[in-house]
């Protein structure tokens, strides 16, 4: 992987450049790990740990508490799906971009199911990697082209089948504001942070402000749960 990034990207949706997005590196071959690492820290990422196979990955990630790791699905040890699962598990704000050679439906489902937050492919420029590690450190679904759709559809699905505890969890409704709502339903349209920004006329930051705030008042944990709980409201139809 070429680093051809230059400057401070423009597009770079939180203002990176205010402190650093502490980065975990995770892949079995040691040539694209360094290779992925340099490039992040040649971004102004600041790449706090390196991991070749699962169980050293969980064991680094508790130990560090990285913003974003970037995750290979094929792993020694233990699968990346695990990986994710328990590492989001242990920490519920950390995020996860799976960088896969696999372009499966299967593999990319697998994944988001299992907590990551983006899915990009190894055939990726490294600006564009860059440039979704910066989106998923402040919770933007990132997908290679063609994906996002597909994750779409998986969601739907998932609304559609029944929730084992409704109704003993959710005594009453919590109460949203018309703003909170209004980027709900964008968030279950499928749209990013930035695009749900520009559609309202508002910053970046202040969509975050609203979805933590949703997150909060719902008790939910993360953008899958959110989209679920959205979907299910009919939210994505109005």
């Amino acid at each position: 992987m070429t680093n051809t990034t230059g400057g401070p990207d423009a597009t770079d949706p939180a203002g990176a450049a205010d402190t650093p997005i502490r980065v975990m590196v995770v892949d079995d071959h040691p040539m694209w790990r360094d290779a992925v690492a340099r490039d992040l820290a040649a971004a102004g990422c600041d790449v706090v740990a390196t991991a070749g196979d699962g169980p050293q990955a969980v064991r680094r990630a508790r130990a560090v508490s990285p913003d974003v790791i970037v995750l290979d699905l094929n792993l020694p040890g233990m699968p990346g799906v695990q990986v994710c699962k328990e590492v989001v598990a242990a920490n519920p704000a950390l995020r996860v971009l799976v960088l896969s050679a696999s372009g499966e439906h299967a593999d990319v489902l697998e994944a988001v199911k299992s907590g990551a937050t983006g899915y990009l492919l190894k055939s990726a420029s490294t600006d564009e990697l860059i440039d979704a590690v910066r989106r998923t450190s402040v919770g933007d679904p990132v997908f290679t082209p063609g994906l996002a759709g597909l994750v779409l559809g998986e969601y739907r699905r998932l609304a559609a089948e029944p929730t084992p505890l409704a109704g003993t969890d959710e005594p009453k409704a919590p109460q949203l504001t018309e703003r909170e709502t209004e980027v709900l339903r964008l968030v279950a349209k499928g749209l990013s942070y930035k695009q749900i920004a520009e559609r309202l006329v508002i910053s970046h930051r202040t969509v975050q402000n609203h979805v933590q705030n949703t997150l909060g008042k719902l008790q939910l944990h993360n953008r899958v749960e959110l989209v679920r709980y959205a979907i299910e409201r009919g939210l994505d139809d109005a």
